[in-house]
């Protein structure tokens, strides 16, 4: 059976009958599409009759909105989908509803296959109704010259179909701020302009059940906030959000996929209440059920403010049926992010140079991020580990390679009765002193890096594979010029001086100030190959160890 890149589904069954099957229909949907699947939603349509159909306006309703929440949810266990309901020919009610435009819709991805729900009476695929359907799908959108078709009905399971139409009533989704209650078939209420925001880090399903409401709701404009900046510090693992750039090129596409006639006003949230506080012409803010107080919150800030309140409208959270025991129960960003943990984010480096029998990892992290105990357990699963402050200490020894220069640099007077260096004392020497700091780093690190291949040759002796070079100054050093791949194990901040505190004594001031004379964790994340956290409990750590080590084994040359 072909696969295709791109499709569009168009659902033709009533929406009621329709929420039992949609699960099958989306799983035989994802067998034919591996990347983007647009849906197009015409409840009642035929395709049997000899007329030429044409897509016509679906009222938008609570209905509707509970179940384009629905198929997100369903959805969301075909994660290789980037699922898009087209929103183009869904109206809102609204005196000022724009007619339906005739002219063929431009997709960012044009399908290369239509698929639909439409039952023929024999479940056979029968030619005239797939000619009426590709006809109608481009009559609507701009599709790829050899467009296929596909009926997917038997395909998607006759005992999933009753005999008789269900009337299912899909759970309530979406809370209009009013406390009368509201039927499934109450029309939505369209506005002018409205506001929605959030980080909208690597788009997913529940970001998609937001925005969408939020694009029925608006005729006009919709202002859409976009977290950055300080807002962001307080995510988990903010070293792995997507750059700003990307987060609104990803949402601009998808947006004007879903509703081309709405003008769209992308913007950096920089504070809790953005545009949605001080912007007199919006008239609805879409929340989550996270951010509902947040959502009161700019409403009393615009009445303090002589702003007219805005209508919220809360979404519930979309469940992650496979969330593991330390992520959230929801599909978040946050979750995508602990599952990036331990994969190859970028290709590595080809090093020649290096032992052909030897794969050399480079492990680094801020202060107290945990980097040694991952390199334990590395070792553990039979890594040979090359520790560089040993390699420091080695080098610093009377006799060592790096004694004599330093002694030569900075003077008898910081050694001890006994002829060693005095590492506090030449630590005084250079703390302050960027100067003094690269003089002695000029001196240490090229010894350090030779120590190192020699280490690596040992390896080799041992029978060893992988080699991990265990250093905080890695990438200051230079060092990566000799390993393979750069790992890097990233915790918040605070954690890192709590955990300083506890171990060395420090104080938080001074514990601060080594953190600030080191790359940033995010700087370090800029240059990794994989990321690891030991934030979780021990057992957590292991995980992504082992998860990252059994990547590792799977391309890794191996050589004869």
């Amino acid at each position: 059976m072909a696969v295709f890149r791109s499709g569009l589904l168009v659902l033709t069954t009533p929406l009621a009958s329709l929420a039992p099957r949609l699960a099958p229909i989306l799983t035989s949907a994802a067998r034919l599409v591996n990347h983007t699947l647009y849906v197009h939603l015409q409840p009642g349509m035929s395709l049997g009759g000899p007329a030429q159909p044409q897509s016509s306006v679906v009222q938008a309703t609570f209905e509707v909105l509970d179940f384009i929440t629905h198929l997100y949810a369903g959805a969301d266990v075909h994660r290789h989908l980037d699922v898009r309901v087209l929103l183009t020919n869904i109206g809102a009610k609204s005196a000022f509803l724009p007619p339906l435009s005739s002219s063929v819709q431009n997709l960012a991805h044009p399908p290369e296959v239509v698929l639909t729900d439409f039952q023929t009476l024999d479940g056979s695929q029968y030619n005239p109704v797939k000619q009426q359907l590709e006809r109608y799908a481009t009559s609507c959108y701009s599709c790829c010259p050899q467009l296929a078709s596909v009926l997917l009905y038997p395909d998607y399971g006759p005992e999933e179909l009753p005999t008789e139409p269900l009337d299912v009533l899909l759970p309530s989704t979406i809370r209009p701020a009013s406390p009368v209650a509201r039927s499934p078939k109450q029309p939505v209420r369209g506005y002018h302009r409205g506001a929605v925001g959030g980080t909208f880090d690597r788009l997913h399903n529940a970001h998609k059940v937001l925005l969408s409401v939020a694009c029925v709701l608006a005729q006009e404009q919709l202002v859409v906030g976009v977290a950055d900046k300080d807002l962001l510090k307080s995510k988990l693992l903010p070293e792995l959000l997507q750059p700003y750039t990307e987060r609104v090129e990803h949402l601009s596409e998808f947006l004007v996929d879903i509703k081309p006639s709405l003008t769209f006003d992308i913007i950096p949230l920089l504070d809790p209440y953005g545009p949605a506080g001080s912007n007199p012409s919006l008239e609805f803010l879409v929340v989550s059920e996270e951010t509902y107080r947040g959502g009161m919150a700019v409403n009393r800030f615009r009445l303090e403010n002589d702003l007219e309140e805005l209508a919220l409208y809360q979404i519930q959270l979309l469940k992650d049926q496979s969330h593991q025991d330390n992520e959230e129960d929801k599909v978040s960003s946050s979750s995508f992010r602990q599952r990036m943990l331990g994969n190859l984010l970028q290709p590595p480096y080809k090093r020649p140079e290096l032992p052909t029998q030897l794969y050399v990892i480079g492990l680094t992290g801020i202060s107290g991020s945990g980097k040694s105990s991952v390199a334990q357990r590395l070792k553990g699963l039979g890594a040979f580990i090359i520790d560089s402050d040993h390699l420091g200490h080695r080098a610093y020894a009377p006799g060592g390679p790096a004694y004599q220069p330093v002694v030569e640099a900075f003077g008898t007077d910081i050694l001890h009765k006994d002829g060693i260096i005095n590492r506090k004392v030449l630590g005084s020497r250079v703390v302050f002193s960027a100067k003094q700091l690269k003089i002695l780093t000029d001196i240490m690190w090229p010894v350090i890096a030779k120590l190192a291949r020699e280490e690596m040759d040992q390896a080799v002796a041992e029978g060893k594979h992988v080699c991990v070079i265990d250093a905080a100054m890695l990438l200051e050093a230079g060092w990566q010029n000799m390993v393979h791949e750069v790992w890097t194990v990233v915790i918040p901040e605070t954690e890192a001086i709590r955990r300083i505190v506890e171990r060395d004594g420090l104080s938080e001031a001074a514990a601060q100030s080594r953190l600030q004379s080191q790359m940033s964790g995010q700087q370090l994340v800029d240059q990794s190959h994989v990321v690891l956290s030991t934030l979780w409990e021990p057992h957590v750590t292991q995980r992504q160890v082992e998860k990252a080590w059994t990547l590792l084994q799977k391309r890794i040359p191996r050589t004869s």
